[in-house]
């Protein structure tokens, strides 16, 4: 065990600030491997760097997922004091869960470059900023959320990628949300070429049965288009894999899924390895994982965690941190990782000039237990959204700063009684199994509630109680009078809503300026505010064939 303070940290940290900002290689994808600038083989020797947030022991909350985050890569006091340990693991990766865009991330960024630290930075926040695996969606806040993160990091130089997910496809019944990652994958790959990132854009999937996860991988890579296109595919399949416990082997835990990846086009990883179930961790995996027998599939993986994370399955972490702050104590964890990474020699072939190029080859047919439809979400479509909120006739005002707290119940609400009334909420749907995405179904929840409210309000006769809704509702008085005009400007509003486009950042985001620092609590009220998902609306399915009136 051994403890360092932050001073001598802070010494590395400055000396990393003098070697200069060209510390590192830029990595590419060649067919299904990556490589650095001078023609290696790039392998991800990894670990996962985010202290965990508070989590809430629910039964709804079954994995443990935090509700809250700590932005790892804001501080840079603590960045300094890490970068030490993380240089005697030996490590060129870190993946970071949930950051901050709003916050400033240079002396972060800047030390692991100057180190030769990679990034994998997950797009997603906790909670009401992820996909809900339940009621999946990819509305305006969402990509708004994502464009705007990878705005924040685009000037930085070592970003290997982005995911656009982690988990949302749990089992075989909610493959169908699968359609929704596929979206968001799409339109991040746009965005990027459209600023000339050379970011990959990845997705880390929990570990399951191949009857659903093989195709999960295969359909995440697919082009449905049949043109060898690779515009909706992902560049980096991850994957969470805690199937080596204590002194195993490689037929033992990894022949498996060796065999169901062994053809797999694009280059795959495991984001999350490190079985806790029969301490102490030896990470023996590593051997297998960067060896011959791995390398013609497997990208090298993340070690999880650097930080304690506590889970279903127990306690995972290889350091501690002292209660100030300032001191790090490292276990047998880090020890025994330290030495597997440092014995690793992974092959470096195949040579960039035979990986030849990666081909996208035809999508995964429905099945009972693959339900994703190739019939993907447009790309949200702010402006249309915002047009079309200006002219509801009842728009949502909530008496709480709080509101994501009341949207999903008054959501469920207003469908039920449109229900009750001959309606229904098909406007607002979206159904990965089908393809059928309804024209409101990419706005923000907020707007899809105004609408929801305006139906019902006009339904009633332009009643001004039917727009309450316990008092989060307002009439508009600028929306237009008839029932009529209302449904030909919300027509034309969405008239362009429903195809695929190279989003832009909304007007007024310009990526982060802020000061450093942490973020833990504070950051679940920038997500309630920015990213209104995962509210487990339950509404009516597929589209009707007018989507504007009620009967």
């Amino acid at each position: 065990m051994r403890a360092t303070s932050c001073f001598a940290a802070a010494l590395l940290l400055a000396g990393a600030f003098l070697t200069g900002v060209d510390a590192i290689q830029g990595v590419t994808r060649n067919g299904r491997y990556l490589y650095t600038a001078d023609g290696n083989r790039f392998y991800i020797k990894g670990v996962a760097y985010q202290e965990q947030g508070a989590v809430v022991a629910d039964p709804s909350n079954p994995f443990l997922e935090p509700s809250t985050f700590i932005d790892p890569l804001s501080n840079g006091t603590a960045c300094a004091r890490d970068l030490p340990y993380l240089q005697q693991l030996g490590v060129n990766t870190i993946r970071a869960y949930s950051v901050n865009s709003s916050l400033n991330h240079d002396s972060c960024m800047q030390a692991f470059s100057n180190a030769g630290i990679y990034t994998i930075i997950d797009l997603s926040l906790p909670g009401n900023g992820s996909m809900d695996r339940d009621a999946p969606s990819w509305t305006t806040n969402l990509l708004d959320l994502y464009t705007g993160t990878i705005s924040a990091f685009s000037k930085y130089d070592n970003v290997l990628a982005y995911n656009v997910g982690n988990e949302v496809v749990i089992a075989a019944n909610g493959t169908a949300a699968a359609a929704f990652v596929k979206a968001a994958a799409r339109d991040v790959k746009a965005y990027l070429g459209s600023i000339k990132s050379s970011a990959l854009v990845g997705y880390a999937s929990i570990d399951g049965d191949s009857s659903w996860l093989a195709p999960l991988a295969n359909y995440l890579s697919c082009d449905a288009s049949g043109s060898n296109s690779g515009t909706t595919a992902i560049d980096l399949f991850g994957l969470n894999n805690y199937e080596w416990c204590g002194a195993s082997t490689f037929e033992a835990s990894y022949s498996n899924t060796e065999g169901e990846f062994a053809g797999y086009n694009v280059p795959a990883y495991f984001s999350e390895f490190g079985c806790i179930t029969s301490p102490p961790r030896l990470w023996t995996e590593v051997g297998a994982l960067l060896s011959s027998e791995m390398s013609p599939v497997w990208s090298g993986g993340v070690a999880f965690s650097y930080f304690p994370a506590t889970s279903v399955q127990g306690q995972f972490g290889m350091v501690t941190i002292s209660t100030d702050g300032s001191t790090v104590t490292t276990s047998s964890d880090f020890d025994n990782l330290k030495t597997q990474y440092g014995s690793a020699s992974p092959p470096n072939s195949p040579s960039q000039s035979s990986a030849g190029t990666t081909s996208y080859p035809s999508c995964p047919q429905a099945n009972s237990t693959w339900l994703a439809s190739t019939s993907l979400p447009a790309t949200p479509n702010l402006a249309a959204c915002e047009c079309l909120e200006n002219n509801l006739s009842c728009q949502f005002t909530p008496t709480t700063s709080n509101y994501t707290a009341i949207v999903g119940s008054l959501l469920d609400y207003g469908c039920s009684i449109i229900g009750q009334a001959g309606g229904s909420c098909n406007a607002i749907s979206a159904n990965g199994s089908t393809g059928q995405y309804g024209a409101v179904s990419e706005c923000d929840p907020t707007v899809m509630l105004s609408y929801v409210m305006s139906e019902y309000y006009i339904a009633n006769g332009a009643n001004a109680q039917a727009c309450s809704f316990g008092g989060n509702g307002t009439v508009n008085s600028k929306a237009p009078s008839s029932a009529g005009s209302a449904d030909a400007a919300a027509s034309s509003c969405l008239a362009s809503a429903t195809s695929t486009s190279v989003p832009t950042l909304p007007a007024g985001s310009t990526g982060s300026s802020g000061s450093s620092g942490s973020s833990s609590s504070a950051v679940s009220v920038l997500a309630d505010a920015r990213t209104l998902m995962g509210m487990g609306v339950v509404v009516a399915v597929g589209m009707a064939s007018g989507l504007w009136t009620l009967a």
